[in-house]
């Protein structure tokens, strides 16, 4: 199922083409090499005095980390979420070595996880990012210490058809993709 962008002007295929499937492939894995390239990307994302105030937990379908991450989901995400080949929990750094409060750090991650969403899609995976979970079970499941606040939650893999969903989650897969126009969102005059 192919969704690109109607976009108004030509954008580069990993942009345009890019979107947040729900249908992912449960028999599809994601190898170690393509995990390493895919947050190495995530690595040299910029960030503000280079503070790169990111940290990851990777879980791999089957792994123990995978199942935790899967378990602080929100029900309508535990339908098709654990069907990914990767979960990955995404935290920010929310504090400077210097323990004065970083407040570029949700920005900045931000620019990390596009990074990684887009090296993920030029290997031929899908990425959706997911704001429902459990922010605190995240925080006691993983010992996230202070200053280590959870942000989202990424799901990575193969996409399938659509017809692997619940029909509720199905139809929202189906549905054309919709953005606000830019003169909504820039004020432009050219």
């Amino acid at each position: 199922m192919n969704k690109r962008a109607d976009t108004s002007v030509s954008l580069h295929p990993l942009i345009a083409e890019r979107w947040s499937p729900r249908a992912f492939d449960e028999s599809a894995t994601i190898s170690g090499e393509d995990l390493a390239a895919i947050f190495e990307a995530a690595r040299w994302a910029p960030s503000a005095f280079n503070a790169q105030p990111w940290k990851f937990i990777l879980g791999v379908r089957g792994d123990e980390k995978f199942t935790q991450i899967s378990s602080l989901l929100v029900d309508f995400n535990k339908q098709w979420a654990p069907k990914a080949s990767a979960l990955i929990l995404v935290n920010a750094l929310t504090l400077r070595e210097d323990e004065k409060t970083n407040p570029t750090a949700l920005y900045d991650i931000g620019l990390a996880v596009s990074h990684l969403t887009f090296e993920a899609n030029h290997r031929g995976y899908d990425v959706h990012q997911m704001s429902g979970f459990d922010s605190a079970a995240a925080k006691a499941v993983f010992a996230l210490g202070a200053g280590v606040e959870p942000v989202t939650c990424v799901a990575i893999g193969k996409r399938t058809s659509p017809d692997s969903l619940p029909e509720e989650i199905k139809v929202r897969e189906v549905a054309p993709r919709s953005r606000k126009s830019l003169d909504e969102i820039v004020n432009i005059t050219w």
